[in-house]
């Protein structure tokens, strides 16, 4: 009898392997980071010029994140680096999607990202990961694109929250002459209205061409943005709307009347900030740093953001059928952790996430929004950007 089993236990470990061999290979979930570089004009500040690997390096440190709980699952993470330009963007897509490809986090203008979301169709979902138009939440919102980017209307509450905590509610908003200006200045007069603040004065920076960043630029913007902003009604705070990065970087010091600059410059709202040490920032800081051996920018949080949901949905589905990650991603059962205190979730009337907004100045976060104050019946992150009943976005 004792031999029986012996012999028993030696065909179970001999027929094992085979068995074995095929749990262990695990299930491969694949992404891709399409990243579409305008070759515009270079930033104001050379420190503000972004690193050759702007976003991809978010991507790698979320890659590894998901492979360390991928690993005790069975799952494997790539996503595919990919550069391209707004020409070149529709041919690299179509790549991407003849591959099979079922996710694809962009990095691209807004109009670049409607288009490519419209050609990705029921083919993939779409991350948008930096484009912060409201339209694509709203008149141009796509079933098939999920907004890790807040959008302008939530940076715009979030800042307004603020200065109306600080009783400031007197604003002077200074709007340039790009298309993307003139948005963001929308979301800014929304949110003045929203939460009773007063634009006491508009006016208008023409963006006239020519050199920015000159050995005597600091010299003309002394002698021209004094003149600029005098004889402004009387006003507790500068409201900068400058997306196009023309003019804001200068108001500081160089105002008429001696006010606080905000929105586009002075006190910024971002997703992100290399500062940013609260809830577990640091840790999180470091490992990126280590990584990349430079600072976090919004980018790569947002890509990271955008491909650790990607690994959370994996996790929590225990699959790796696009499918089953994307219908679980959409659903309330759904929410990612991003270092800010709270769990993120997505917006089912718009799918954008939720999320509080870091307000910063160059060295700091000074505050976070929402501000305590503002309650919601819903989530208070709610209180920032377009709620369901203003929503013009129909799936």
């Amino acid at each position: 009898m004792f031999k029986g089993i012996i012999g028993l236990l030696a065909g179970i470990c001999l027929a094992a392997p085979p068995a074995l061999a095929q749990q262990a290979e695990p299930q491969l979930i694949r992404a891709a980071v399409l990243r579409v570089d305008d070759p515009g004009l270079p930033p104001i500040s050379r420190l503000d010029i972004p690193p050759e690997d702007d976003g991809f390096a978010g991507a790698r440190l979320a890659i590894e994140d998901n492979d360390t709980t991928g690993r005790f699952m069975g799952q494997d993470f790539e996503a595919e680096e990919v550069t391209a330009t707004p020409e070149t963007a529709a041919a690299e897509m179509d790549r991407i999607l003849g591959e099979g490809v079922a996710f694809v986090v962009v990095l691209a203008d807004d109009a670049t990202t409607l288009a490519l979301a419209d050609q990705a169709g029921e083919r993939a979902m779409i991350f948008n990961a930096a484009a912060r138009g409201d339209n694509l939440r709203g008149a141009d919102c796509r079933a098939n694109t999920v907004h890790v980017a807040p959008s302008q209307a939530m940076m715009a509450d979030a800042l307004a929250q603020f200065l109306m905590w600080k009783n400031w509610p007197r604003w002077f908003l200074i709007e340039g002459s790009h298309p993307q200006d003139k948005a963001l200045a929308d979301a800014f007069r929304r949110s003045a209205t929203k939460f009773g603040a007063k634009i006491v004065e508009e006016r208008l920076y023409e963006d006239t061409g020519g050199a920015r960043r000159t050995d005597s630029g600091h010299v003309q913007v002394q002698k021209q943005m004094p003149v600029f902003t005098q004889r402004a009604a009387e006003h507790d705070v500068i409201v900068a709307a400058d997306e196009a990065d023309i003019f804001a970087a200068y108001l500081p010091y160089q105002t008429w009347d001696a006010r606080p600059v905000t929105g586009s410059a002075g006190l910024v709202p971002r997703s992100w900030h290399p500062a940013m040490e609260a809830w577990g920032g640091t840790q999180f800081q470091n490992r990126f740093e280590k990584l990349a051996n430079r600072r976090m920018r919004e980018a790569d949080y947002q890509t990271w953001l955008a491909l650790r949901m990607i690994g959370e949905a994996a996790t929590r589905t225990q699959s790796a059928d696009p499918a089953v990650l994307k219908e679980f991603m959409l659903s309330d059962q759904f929410d990612v952790a991003g270092f800010k205190g709270q769990k993120l979730t997505l917006r089912d009337w718009d799918h954008q996430l939720r999320q509080p907004i870091l307000l910063t100045t160059g060295n700091l976060t000074a505050s976070v929004s929402p501000q305590d104050q503002y309650l919601h019946q819903t989530s208070q992150l709610d209180t920032l950007g377009i709620d369901r009943p203003e929503t013009e976005c129909q799936f």
